[in-house]
C-alpha cells in the first residue's frame, strides 16, 4: 500500500516549493527517522522545528523529548538535505510539517 505524504517546509522562516519528488523524499526521511524514537509509533503528524542545532519534535501532537544523541543525528540529517536544495545557502533555522494519509 502506498501512502500519501502532504509536506511543507520552511527555511529561515522562508516557505520553500518542493515537487513531488522532494515532498516523498522529505517525508520519507523525516519520518524514518522519527519512528525509531519512544512514543513515536503509527505517526498521522509530524512537526519538526529545528534552530541552530537544536530539535523541537512534535508527533500527533504530542512533544518528544530528545537526548543529546538523537538531536544530533536528526539535526545533521536535516541540515544535509536542505542544504542541498535549490536557493537554500545558510540554514538558521528550519520547519517542517508532515501529514501521512
Amino acid at each position: 500500500m502506498k501512502e500519501n505524504f502532504k509536506a511543507t517546509l520552511r527555511i529561515n522562516e522562508k516557505a520553500m516549493e518542493m515537487n513531488a519528488f522532494v515532498e516523498e523524499f522529505l517525508s520519507r526521511t523525516t519520518l524514518g527517522a522519527v519512528s525509531s524514537l519512544k512514543g513515536t509509533e503509527e505517526i498521522k503528524n509530524l512537526k519538526i522545528h529545528q534552530k541552530k542545532g537544536n530539535v523541537e519534535l512534535s508527533v500527533n501532537g504530542k512533544d518528544i523529548p530528545l537526548t543529546p544523541f538523537p538531536n544530533d543525528i536528526i539535526s545533521n540529517m536535516l541540515v544535509g538535505i536542505v542544504s542541498s536544495l535549490k536557493d537554500v545557502d545558510d540554514v538558521d533555522s528550519m520547519d517542517i510539517s508532515v501529514e501521512v494519509g
